[in-house]
């Protein structure tokens, strides 16, 4: 029922209701393997044995590693180095230096494409062409080229061949190459606009797919491509089969799968000529198949194939293909492993058809009859009996069928019809995968797995699930694996990166301390041989070495661990955190105090417990005793660290007592009244009274006041230091007469001739001053209040310091009286408010307009008024009145006021 209603929702929402589904505890379907997480994580800090190469060249994408894994060959961007297999940092690494041209790269930008990326030579190919010499292809500043090299030398050779259709253009389109008896073989995007194929492109004859009538790839991404000799013992003289794997435009019909690209393989047959006049220089055993990976629990699909790696086997039926795959969408990380068998892929090539009548999108089965020999076969020996020695001998009926229907029916399901491995916040990038043999005789793979963030993930592959080991943390800063290889000589896998390369050891067992830690990695490379883990590979007497990869749990009941002893005093009512760190992430704690399991961790239960450890919140003396933690994994439960705690009364604990021991601090001895004193003891003198109980004189209480007091008490020396500058300043300003307050005409930047007024002193006024900054925009709108349009006498109630002259002595005199209040500045009731915004009362802040503090005035609460001041109106009059006689001051610059 789930998966029915899954199939009928958009993809992203399947993606959002499937990590509901699963951050629910997986209510639907309880499965034990989704979402793995590794059981450890190894910052870059904490690396051991790894080595580093890097140079002034990026993008290290191309590895190679020689035929005795002596020397490492690495493609980067301008540059191919070989470096020393058994520590790539050692000196002297061999270089050639093959980078584009200034002109070239100028042609390159002048087509539009980026200088900083693009126009340059990346190194896309580089393989093995015979015993003596190496191939490589470099984009070129969008004009590939390719090159021997002289591996003894490690010299370039003088001969440069054209790589238009051996390389793509660019550094990100899909490609994928092999060098196969000489023959270059190649998938990607050749050409600007053209359809994505694969070709065959030495020796002759030269092969591609078709186009027409139907198209045979779809907007085809390539991934990766391999080879599988099936040739090898074959008793039918089948012929080796070259199989690619790649990413294409979704043809299927299906209307409940909505995915826009599907992941598919093709195959073609290394004899391959091509035919006669039908499918004349074209591929006449192309035949492709969609490769499924998908949850089944929640009919949910992973669509795009990202990395694919062929594990051969003893024998060719054994080899194994596993792809890495993910999401379409970018901004959604998920990622699948899924494994598939070289049976299951050629059964799919065994089944029905489809066909395309209409050449349109839409394919259904086909049902019509299909000709002998079987289209899309290789040559064998009962083809050769009849006759058919190559296939250009092929019928046209034939081969006019394989025009027609190269797509399978049949989808290629995954081994056990699901994925390895589910992934929620990760995408996978790169995979390699070594074969090591357990001491229980069975073949397990270990899978290295790069990821898009610069960590690598080690997990080996248990009854169809993947237990992840370790994920190690490679680079600083994240960045994507592009390139992975294996060396089995020299124990060590080799990653690339944009800024380098990274050598680090296949096993590490050094890290897993105790028997338990040994054994629960379940590390194919690890065993315990009683006092440590050790290297299965460095012991040939494996007789006494213990080792559980099936079930991780079994083999250290009667070991002995390293428990570390701490012992904790701690004061009553104070906290005290015992620190438990578990190095697996799939531990987690339990505590036991004197035995007994601590099971409640509510809000009156006194504890806490975390990742770090236990907390005892507020000490009782009912708390002490010996504590121990352990960490449970895998139905495994063992000590970590034991405490021993003691709760006093007193600040000067005695030393802490023995294990499980509680000291409380020894009480004063008083005499009973009417108990007399034994003979020969003299009365000891009378005890100093007591004080009165208080939880006030708690320490924990008396931390508080004298904290409480010092904070008072530095409040109060700030506060004072303001004042007293405060009050220098306005004496220093009283007596020099630098600066005089006046009143602003106008707030606008562009306001040459700003109008000042003298402003009126009051000995007892009902205005006040407020020294309040904020911020104005750039259209004259501060908080709200817009500024006027003019220097008009609406703008009036401003107040702004700036340079002017002594202030002279008050005129006895009684001041004119002033005009009455303009009709535009009559209020007409308390809350009315001015034409230019401000209300009649004005505000009680200040405002920062265009980097510079303005005062408002406000007004007092109090009715009455002052017998030395004028109301508020006939302040604000007057004001006005002497803008007319008083003398304009020049505008000085506000910054340095």
């Amino acid at each position: 029922m789930l998966g029915a209603c899954f199939s009928g929702l958009p993809s992203l929402l399947q993606v959002v209701l499937l990590s509901w589904c699963m951050c629910a505890a997986y209510p639907v379907s309880p499965t034990p393997d989704l979402d793995v997480t590794p059981r450890i994580t190894v910052l870059k800090s904490s690396l051991q044995d790894c080595r580093r190469f890097q140079s002034y060249a990026v993008n290290y994408s191309s590895v190679l590693l020689k035929a005795d894994s002596e020397r490492l060959f690495v493609g980067a961007r301008g540059a191919v180095f070989s470096l020393n297999a058994s520590d790539i940092s050692a000196s002297p690494a061999l270089t050639i230096e093959w980078e584009a041209s200034p002109e070239q790269k100028q042609q390159c930008q002048s087509k539009g494409k980026d200088n900083k990326t693009e126009c340059f030579n990346h190194i896309r190919f580089l393989q093995r062409f015979n015993s003596t010499h190496l191939y490589i292809c470099g984009t070129h500043a969008f004009r590939p080229l390719c090159a021997y090299i002289d591996e003894e030398r490690f010299a370039m050779s003088s001969q440069i061949e054209e790589g238009r259709d051996k390389c793509p253009y660019g550094p990100r389109t899909g490609y994928t190459g092999l060098i196969i008896d000489q023959q270059l073989y190649t998938a990607s995007q050749y050409e600007f606009g053209s359809n994505s194929d694969i070709r065959r492109n030495s020796p002759s004859p030269t092969l591609k797919t078709e186009d027409a009538p139907t198209r045979w790839l779809n907007e085809a991404d390539f991934v990766g491509s391999g080879l599988v000799r099936e040739s090898k013992s074959s008793s039918t003289g089948d012929d080796d089969k070259i199989y690619f794997f790649f990413n294409e435009k979704n043809q299927d019909a299906m209307a409940s799968y909505s995915h826009s690209r599907v992941a598919g393989v093709a195959r073609v047959c290394k004899s391959d000529r091509g035919g006669h006049l039908t499918l004349h220089k074209r591929w006449t055993s192309f035949l492709k198949a969609r490769l499924m990976c998908s949850l089944p629990e929640f009919d949910f699909h992973f669509n795009m194939l990202r990395h694919v790696f062929i594990l051969p086997g003893n024998k060719p039926q054994d080899t194994l293909f596993y792809g890495i795959f993910g999401l379409e969408w970018k901004n959604v990380k998920a990622s699948a492993v899924c494994r598939f068998s070289l049976s299951e892929v050629q059964e799919a090539f065994q089944g029905p058809y489809m066909e395309n009548q209409d050449s349109g999108s839409k394919w259904n089965a086909y049902t019509g009859n299909i000709p002998d020999p079987r289209p899309g076969t290789c040559i064998t020996d009962e083809l050769r009996a009849r006759g058919i020695n190559s296939s250009t001998s092929l019928p046209d009926d034939v081969l006019d069928f394989v025009r027609r229907h190269p797509l399978m029916s049949q989808q290629v399901q995954p081994s056990d019809r699901r994925p390895l491995l589910f992934m929620m916040t990760t995408d996978y990038t790169h995979m390699a995968i070594h074969t090591v043999r357990g001491l229980d005789r069975k073949t397990y793979h270990v899978l290295f797995m790069g990821t898009d963030e610069g960590w690598l993930h080690k997990a080996v592959e248990v009854n169809g699930h993947l237990h992840i080991i370790e994920e190690l943390q490679l680079f600083e800063e994240g960045q994507p694996v592009s390139s992975l290889i294996i060396s089995d000589k020299q124990m060590s896998v080799y990653v690339g990166s944009s800024s380098g390369m990274v050598q680090l050891p296949l096993s590490s067992c050094h890290r897993y301390t105790s028997c338990f830690n040994c054994l629960l990695a379940r590390d194919p490379y690890c065993a315990w041989n009683g006092t440590q883990c050790v290297a299965i590979k460095a012991n040939t007497d494996r007789s006494a070495l213990i080792q559980d990869i099936q079930h991780g749990n079994r083999g250290c009941v009667n070991m002995l661990n390293d428990i570390v002893e701490r012992s904790r005093s701690v004061r009553v009512g104070d906290d005290v955190l015992l620190q438990c760190e578990l190095s697996s992430n799939l531990a987690r704690p339990l505590w036991t105090l004197d035995g007994d399991e601590l099971q409640g961790y509510g809000l009156n239960s006194g504890f806490r417990t975390g990742t770090d450890g236990l907390l005892i919140i507020g000490a009782r003396q009912d708390q002490c005793g010996q504590y121990i933690c352990y960490a449970y994994e895998n139905s495994v439960k063992f000590a970590i660290v034991v405490y021993n705690v003691s709760v006093h009364l007193d600040l000067n604990p005695s030393p802490p007592v023995k294990q499980t021991d509680c000291a409380y601090t020894p009480a004063i001895m008083i005499p009973a009244p009417n108990e007399p004193p034994s003979s020969g003891e003299s009365l000891p003198p009378p005890p100093a009274p007591l004080l009165p109980h208080s939880e006030l004189l708690f320490p924990r209480n008396m931390e508080a006041m004298y904290l409480s007091l010092i904070t008072i008490l530095s409040g109060m020396c700030v506060v004072l230091t303001v004042v007293l500058i405060y009050v220098g300043f306005c004496l220093q300003v009283g007596s020099r007469g630098k600066y005089s307050l006046r009143a602003a005409a106008a707030v606008y930047p562009n306001n040459k001739g700003r109008n000042r007024n003298r402003k009126q002193q009051c000995n007892s006024s009902h205005m006040e001053l407020k020294t309040v900054s904020s911020h104005c925009n750039g259209n004259g709108t501060c908080n709200g209040i817009s500024a006027p349009h003019n220097a008009d006498t609406q703008d009036g109630g401003f107040l702004q310091i700036v340079p002017g002259e002594r202030h002279t002595p008050r005129n006895k005199e009684p001041p004119p009286l002033a005009p009455p209040i303009p009709p535009t500045l009559q209020p007409s009731s308390p809350n009315c408010e001015f034409p230019n915004g401000l209300s009649a009362t004005l505000p009680t802040v200040l405002k920062r307009m265009n980097g510079n503090s303005y005062v408002l005035l406000r007004q007092s609460d109090a009715d009455g008024m002052s017998p030395h001041c004028y109301s508020f109106a006939e302040e604000l009059n007057k004001m006005l009145e002497k803008r007319k006689v008083t003398q304009l001051l020049p505008w000085t610059d506000e910054s340095s006021v």
